[in-house]
């Protein structure tokens, strides 16, 4: 599902808002997540699951083409661990 699929379908479930409103209020939760995981700060959602940010550090890599060694940067990357429902939910439980 992409987000204009989300946007659709929350606005085919709830006929008495704009699209334009639904696309506002999802456009605005992912923007809250991106700002807290940009701030460092972790995203629960209970039961569905947590955004959280990681960070890998600096290390010396390998170009595997040419074999030569590459030093590759630190950098910070999304993590989302599922939640308990969601979990259960994937495995039929």
């Amino acid at each position: 599902m992409i987000k204009s699929e989300l946007v659709q379908k929350i606005a085919d479930e709830n006929p008495h808002l704009y699209q334009r409103d639904v696309e506002r209020i999802v456009g605005t939760i992912f923007d809250e997540i991106v700002g807290a995981m940009a701030d460092g700060k972790r995203v629960e959602l209970r039961g569905f699951g947590a955004f959280s940010v990681k960070k890998r550090d600096a290390r010396t890599g390998r170009n595997p083409r040419t074999g030569e060694t590459v030093k590759v940067e630190e950098k910070h990357v999304p993590f989302f661990k599922t939640g308990k429902l969601l979990r259960d939910r994937l495995n039929g439980k």
